[in-house]
Parts: structure tokens; sequence; C-alpha cells
């Protein structure tokens, strides 16, 4: 018998994993996230983005299947899973898997969340389906990753790895909600491969397309499942096959062991990174490294120059153009700048010590940020480039005008394994984010979210959200 292809390993895998067998850290990771993507997506309702997005939703029309959030009527699950998607995504706020510098949650929990509130799913079956997608899209990430390189093969190919992997993580957990079988799965897996997309020139240069990546993900994997519940196909070789997925993105560089070692039995989920700060992940150990400065006494009108160690192939994202990443031109823009995370955090904010209060157009402009932005350089650090992307390391560099250096250097990120955020952090993080709700709502979702592996369905949760 013909060895299984790597699409049916993950299909069986997504499809058969018994909910009742997840390790208690998966599940408890699992609800984290869940409550995390909630709390994103509150926040990011009122950007212009997110408007857009809810208002292409409301015209689309259809059969009200599941939650919106900001909208007031349920509409059909994948325009759900596209409206919460684009919310989760959109404020740079949503968890990290590292090495592969994906966002998993971002696309799967929303695809997910759709899917279980369309099909009636129990709790305990979202929460399987969530952990089954994650796992699958950083599995899938893990397998474009260049050990050689230390990055992703599909950042050097200008593709968004996170919508890409997402696409089919978020399909699996969807048919697993839908309750088809592992050849069902399969097929998700093969018809969601060919809506798999997403460029990263905006993060270079503008625009605000990346914000619906995640959106675009999540629709698409409830809509291959959908379209897989009905009868249309994929191919079994859709990962490792001539004209596959592989062959596709990463022009053939992959390694398939990354997809089926360990697999259902060594979980990436607990290992996933929280983001403690509204920014691009790699300028977190700048804005740590700042905030510590500035505990340490720096003073901010005797400042000559700052020097921003990061890994170097980082640079290209938070400091090239260096010109336009010192003059961020929005807060979007900001989130992007690894001198305005430098200056956001020498002058310090809110949250867990920079929050979405801190990246707004008026803080872009701001006359004392611009020229303290206007001190900084971005520059690959040797030290960094040994640790990256395990972490992604900054060593600052600031010195002052009486000659002193004040020296900085934060290797590992906050949020991750070596230094978790506690159970504490995050019900700030979440409680933050949802202060658009009234607090007796926020404090119920975080209940149902707490207990979402327990209950009958997850439509006491979806039901909160809007809740004003």
């Amino acid at each position: 018998m013909a060895e299984p292809t790597l699409g049916r390993h993950l299909a069986a895998f997504a499809a058969d994993t018994a909910a009742e067998t997840l390790p208690d850290e998966v599940v408890a990771s699992v609800r984290a996230r869940v409550l995390d993507v909630l709390g994103l997506c509150v926040a990011a309702r009122p950007l212009p983005t997110s408007q857009a997005a809810l208002d292409y939703v409301a015209e689309q029309g259809g059969r009200g299947q599941a939650t919106a959030v900001g909208l007031d009527e349920k509409v059909p699950a994948a325009l759900a899973a596209f409206a919460n998607g684009v919310l989760a995504h959109s404020l740079d706020y949503d968890d990290t898997h590292l090495p592969s510098v994906l966002h998993p949650s971002a696309s799967v929990v929303p695809a997910a969340l759709a899917a279980a509130e369309a099909s009636g799913a129990s709790g305990r079956e979202t929460v399987a389906a969530i952990a089954v997608g994650l796992e699958v899209c950083v599995r899938l990430g893990m397998a474009g990753y260049d050990p050689a390189a230390g990055n992703s093969v599909f950042f050097e190919h200008g593709q968004h790895a996170t919508s890409i992997c997402g696409t089919l993580g978020g399909a699996v957990a969807a048919a697993r909600l839908l309750k088809l079988d592992a050849d069902g799965a399969l097929d998700a897996l093969g018809v969601s491969a060919s809506m798999a997309a997403g460029l990263i020139e905006s993060n270079r240069n503008g625009g605000t397309v990346k914000r619906i990546h995640c959106g675009w993900a999540a629709h698409a994997a409830v809509s291959a499942a959908q379209l897989a519940r009905h009868g249309v196909t994929g191919p079994p070789t859709v990962l490792e096959g001539r004209f596959g997925f592989f062959q596709a993105f990463l022009r053939g560089e992959f390694d398939g062991d990354e997809i089926v070692r360990g697999l259902g039995t060594d979980w990436a989920v607990p290992g996933i990174f929280f983001k403690p700060y509204p920014a691009n992940h790699f300028t977190h150990a700048a804005i740590d490294a700042a905030i510590a400065l500035r505990e340490r006494g720096l003073p901010l009108d005797e400042i000559e120059s700052i020097t921003l160690g990061v890994p170097t192939p980082t640079v290209r994202t938070i400091g090239q153009p260096i010109e336009r990443k010192r003059t961020p031109q929005t807060g979007y823009e900001a989130q992007f700048s690894g001198p305005y995370a430098v200056v956001a955090g020498l002058i310090g904010g809110g949250g867990l010590g920079v929050d979405l209060a801190d990246f707004t157009d008026a803080l872009a402009h701001d006359p004392q940020r611009r020229a303290l932005m206007a001190l900084v350089d971005v520059v690959g650090d040797e030290r960094c480039d040994a640790i990256f992307p395990h972490q992604f390391p900054a060593v600052l560099r600031v010195v002052t005008r009486d000659g002193r250096e004040w020296v900085q250097e934060v290797l590992a990120n906050r949020g991750g394994p070596q230094r978790p955020l506690s159970d504490a952090e995050l019900a700030v993080k979440f409680r933050t984010n949802a202060a658009a709700l009234p607090e007796a709502t926020a404090d119920r979702i975080a209940e149902e979210v707490h207990r979402l592996d327990r209950a009958p369905d997850v439509h006491g949760l979806m039901g909160l959200i809007n809740r004003r």
C-alpha cells in the first residue's frame, strides 16, 4: 500500500483526533486564544477598514448563520468568518508562532467560530477544531521555514504565510465542525489550497490590504469546507504534488517532516506567542528595551543618537525605507516602524506597557515623537541574527549629549514560552481591548470562554459579543 500523502496525514489528524484526548495545556491555550481574538475584534471595530469590511458583508445578503462582530443580524457563515478575520488581524495584536512567523489564530479562530455557530457544534468540538486547525496551520508554516537562511521561504517570495497557511488550517477546522470525515477534510484541504493568497508588500510601502488577509483566509476556509460537504473534491497530493501547494508557493523548497513528525503527540499550540503590544512582532523587543531604559532614567531631552539593533531579515520590515519608518503617516504605519516602537517605549503608554491608544494618526505626527524618531537608525545585529527567528530580539543603544552610552538588550520576547503572559495579564489585554463593551458583558464573555470546552454550543458566547 502506498504511503499516505501529506494531505491525508493532516486530514486524518484533523478529523479523527478525539476531543477528550487533547492535553489540558492545549485546551487552556485554545480558550485563551479565543478570548484574545474576540477582544481584538471588538477593539478593531471602529477602524475605517473594519467598517468597510462590515459594509461589504452587509450588502451581500444571504441566510443568517453566524455572528459578525459589529453587525446586529447574523450573516452567512463564510461572511461572518471574513468579517471577524479582518477585525482579528487589523490591529497587529494577534498571536505569533515562531520561527514560522505566522499569526495562526486570526484566521483559524474566526473560521471555526463561524462554522461552529452555523452547524450547532458543541463547545468541546469547537475547541478541538481550533486546536487541530492551529496545529495544521503551524506545521504548514514550519514546512516552509528554511533553517539555513533563518527565515520563512514564503516571506522570501513576498507571500503572507499567515493568510496562506491559515486558509488551510481554517479549512480543516471548519470541515471537522461540519462533521466531515477524513476524506472530506482532505477535500476541504485540497479545495482551500486553490483559494489561499496574500502579498506582504503593504508592510513596506503602505496600504491597508493586509488587514483583510485573514478575513479572506477565514472566508475561504469555511467556503472550502462547505464546498467539500457538497461534493467538490481536491487532489490527495495537494501539498507535495508536482503542481501542488509547496511547488506553487515555495518552488518545491519544503520540509515534509515538519508535517508528520510528532503529529498528534507534539503540540505546537501552547507555544504560540501572545502579543503584549499592538504592533508588528518584530518591534516588541524594541519596545521592551525602550521601556527598560526609561525606567533606568534615560533623559529624553539629552538624547543625541539611537541605534536599534535587530535581526537583519527584519530590517526591511521595520527599518526600510528608513525615511518612511521615521515619519509614519498613520497609526497603522507606526505599527510597522522600528523608530516609532522605540519612541513609544521611551515615552510610555498604557495597558501592558504600550497599548492601542499609543498608535494613533495624531501621535504618529506628534512633534516630540517625530523629533525622537529622526534620531533612530535600524540596523542588523549579529547577536540578534544568532537568535532569530526563534525570538525577535533587540539591542538598543542610546548616546546622550554627555557622551554616555545606554545599552539595553532584550533577547526573548514577552508573551512567549520563556516570558509568558500570566492569566491576569491576558485578562488585562482582553478588558482593555473590549472596553467598548459594558463591563458586565465583558465579564460574561470571559466566563463563557473559560467554560467553552464544557458548553453545549457557542451560541451563548457569540450572542454576547455585540451586546451594548
